[in-house]
């Protein structure tokens, strides 16, 4: 689950209402989600880097809440402050409007095919947020939201690249192609002179101010073209997925704003589109309201406006809310109309249907986790309150049992430790070298399963495979310890699963094997 970092202050001012801190957990665990630690900037830092940088931090509260991995629109503060104002029935969730530009011309995005852009990142959506008002802790949500993005559903910009532009420093119609890395050249976010793009990319992977830049210059370092998007007069707004030009670069007194979401799914570019959107559109002269792109594809001359905010139907029969939350038990103050009123507390509009007894409900931009009717029964549950739900023995008994592999094991684990050994729980991930070149083992390329993208520091420097045996880390335990005095001798062991590649055996493609690693070392 992600943890969104948000100051208590700022929160409590944006719903309107002051808790103590257990009142806003119990809130929290109402709406199913989950206060996870409080705490402040200057702990933060004694915790990550110790006294001494804490020296002058702020002593802020901040509340560090875990949301669902699919609620995108609870990423930011705005976002659960106003899930929250709905379910507290303070407010009645917003309309959002996609208005016509007022004496401006049309916004216009041209996609131009070729250099392989139609195989590496072929898709773009757009809008412009106009009349924003930024202050300081807006500024800094509308870039926190977008780096949460980017690294949920955006999947750290592999998916989608959002670029935010301020739209007074440049002239539409834009265009979006791909061009010869020595042909784009522009000054990057906070750089001071200009770069191409080959330049920049390799700038980004060997400076150690660039550190958090290194990662996404992969995606497209290989490419014969690069992606970007370029104004009517030819200057460079972005290039995507890496970075925004500081020509167009948003600051506090930005009123215009141009949004691009280049992606590889246009599914999951329309949600972080709407996502921003929503969020962010509360600030403008006109709440809630945004300005369309028309997005025209040359290549087929294919057009179409973005952002599309229109409400999708669910209809979910009262018959299934009532056996998913009573099963055969009586139902207890669910009427039609409390599940009406239950459905706008969790921003979902919804109107009986007396002929097919179902609920017919509008879900909008914002809750794109929204899939089926079971979302919709889960929504209900939370806003009638889990806990208000009579609890009763289930109609059959079942006695659970060990699978015979693990209690072979666990017989096994009792006389190694009978023996003086120590068991040991290793990382089921290792380098590729680890796995194979310092065993002296050949890696045939059958037998391993390789990470395509490690999240560990210590493995991105090599490939990162799942152990294939359980010797490297019994060995790099014993290299961590070999210190420690132990007069008779070193005992270790470990019972757990290695995985090997398996296609033909597997319909996932590998399997897992329970394996026994045991090592003594010793002065004799």
């Amino acid at each position: 689950m992600p943890t969104v970092g948000v100051k208590r202050d700022e929160l409590f001012a944006a719903i309107g209402q002051t808790f103590t801190d257990e009142e806003f957990d119990h809130l929290c665990f109402e709406f199913g989600i989950e206060l996870d630690d409080i705490t402040s900037e200057r702990q933060i830092k004694q915790k990550e880097q110790g006294v001494n940088a804490a020296i002058g931090a702020d002593d802020t509260v901040i509340y560090k809440i875990d949301v669902p991995a699919n609620r995108y629109d609870l990423l930011c503060v705005e976002g659960i402050a106003r899930a929250l104002r709905v379910f507290m029935k303070k407010e009645l969730p917003p309309v959002f409007q996609v208005v016509a530009a007022k004496n401006h011309a049309v916004h216009r995005l041209t996609v131009k095919h070729g250099h392989g852009l139609e195989t590496s990142r072929p898709y773009v959506v757009s809008c412009v947020l106009r009349g924003v008002t930024f202050t300081q802790p807006r500024y800094d949500s509308f870039i926190d939201l977008q780096d949460k993005l980017h690294q949920n559903i955006c999947r750290r910009r592999t998916l989608v690249a959002i670029g935010t532009h301020d739209l007074d420093t440049i002239e539409g119609p834009f265009t979006y192609e791909a061009q010869v890395p020595t042909d784009i050249s522009f000054v990057p976010l906070s750089q001071s002179r200009e770069f191409n793009a080959k330049e920049l990319l390799d700038h980004y992977r060997t400076s150690p101010d660039a550190k958090h830049l290194k990662p996404y210059t992969d995606i497209i370092y290989d490419l014969p073209a690069y992606p970007v998007i370029r104004d009517s007069n030819g200057t460079v707004l972005s290039l995507p997925p890496i970075i925004n030009s500081e020509h167009s670069k948003i600051k506090l007194s930005t009123r215009n704003v141009f949004v691009e979401c280049t992606a590889t799914d246009i599914t999951k570019a329309n949600v972080v589109l709407n996502t921003v959107i929503a969020m962010f559109s509360q600030y403008c002269d006109a709440p809630f309201t945004v300005e369309p792109v028309e997005i025209t594809y040359d290549r087929d001359g294919h057009r179409e406006v973005t952002p599309d905010l229109s409400n999708r139907q669910v209809v979910t029969k009262v018959d299934d809310i009532h056996s998913m939350l009573f099963g055969k038990r009586p139902v207890i103050d669910l009427d039609v109309q409390r599940i009406c009123d239950l459905c706008v507390k969790m921003q979902l509009a919804a109107t009986y249907l007396p002929a097919i007894h179902s609920i017919e409900v509008q879900v909008p931009p914002t809750r794109s986790d929204i899939l089926h009717a079971v979302d919709v029964m889960e929504d209900v549950g939370i806003a009638y309150g889990f806990d208000n739900i009579p609890m009763t023995f289930p109609p059959t008994l079942t006695v659970g049992g060990g699978q015979p592999l693990n209690n072979l094991g666990d017989h096994l684990r009792n006389e190694i430790s009978r023996a003086g050994y120590l068991e040991l729980l290793t990382h089921g991930l290792c380098s590729h070298d680890e796995n194979f070149k310092l065993l002296n083992r050949p890696d045939d390329g059958t037998s391993a399963v390789v990470l395509s993208n490690p999240a560990t520091i210590e493995f991105e420097v090599d490939t990162t495979v799942v152990r294939t045996t359980m010797i490297p880390g019994v060995l790099k335990t014993v290299q961590n310890n070999k210190g420690l005095s132990f007069k008779d001798g070193l005992k270790l062991f470990e019972i757990s699963d290695v995985v090997v590649l398996d296609p033909a055996g597997s319909d996932v493609g590998a399997a897992n094997i329970r394996r026994l690693c045991a090592l003594y070392t010793g002065q004799t």
